[in-house]
Parts: C-alpha cells; structure tokens; sequence
C-alpha cells in the first residue's frame, strides 16, 4: 500500500519542512509515502469561497484514482485516538488496498464533491490549526500509527 499526503495552499515554510521531511522519511520504513502540495488557482483572489473550494475540489478529484482511499481532513469530521489510526491503516493494508490518501484542504474547507468522495473524514481536534502545522501533525500521527502497529516504542499506551 501507497500513501499519499496531499494539502491545498503554499509549500512548506522551512520551520515545517524540515519537520514534514522526517516524520515522512520514517513512515518509508513501513509504507512509501509521499506529499503533494496542490498550489491553490491562480484566480484565487477574484473567486467566491464557494468557487474557489470548487477549483479546488476540480483539481483534487483529477488526481484521485477509483481505487483510492480517500481520507479527508475536516473539522467536521470524526476524531479518533492514534490507536484508531492505526487499526484503520493496517485494516486497508490488509483489505490490499493501493493508495491510502489523506487530503488536508484548502484555507475554507473542501467542496461538497470532495467530502461525499470521501471513504472517511477525520478530525484531529476541536481546535483549528494552521494548514501547515497540520501537515506535520499528520506526518507524525502517520508515522505514530505504523509504529503502533508494529509494537515498536515510539508509542506509550
């Protein structure tokens, strides 16, 4: 199984870059994994929230794959516990799926299209958090679950 780690909006500031780059460098020991930054359309500015999630959205769905996973990053969506995740990675790894994506969206959420594509949308808190950062909470909580899955001690239950 593949992942992939995408997030609408601008690349990595260096302060997070350097964080995104090791948290994903250790979940190649487990899967191969991969980030893409979708750069948000040029007309950004001149369209309505709703338009520009629909642009969004447009590219997103481009990209998917039939088979994919979609995991969607939403505050609307369901928390889980670390444990979770990685019950939830290691039952698509065993359901032989291809590509496990996760989607954090643009700066106003997704489109509808995006959210029923979905196969799951999770929350990773009550708080609101800059997009970057959550990039990094992502990278990390990834790499959290593969170590659960394994026993490894990176994770203290």
């Amino acid at each position: 199984m593949k992942l992939k780690l995408v997030s609408i909006g601008k690349q990595h500031e260096k302060y997070i870059k350097e964080g995104v780059e090791d948290f994903t460098a250790r979940i190649q020991k487990y899967y191969p994994a991969e980030w893409q930054i979708i750069a948000s359309p040029k007309n950004a500015a001149s369209l309505s929230e709703s338009e520009l999630k629909k642009a969004e959205s447009v590219l997103v769905l481009s990209q998917l794959q039939k088979e994919d996973f979609l995991i969607l990053l939403d505050e609307k969506g369901k928390m889980i516990s670390s444990v979770e995740l990685s019950t939830l990675l290691q039952q698509r790894a065993n359901e032989s799926s291809k590509r496990l994506v996760f989607l954090i969206g643009g700066a106003f959420g997704v489109d509808t299209a995006l959210k029923e594509r979905a196969n799951f949308t999770w929350s990773l808190s009550k708080l609101v958090f800059p997009h970057m950062l959550v990039r990094m909470i992502l990278a990390e909580q990834v790499y959290r679950a593969c170590t659960i899955a394994r026993n490894e001690k990176y994770h203290h239950l």
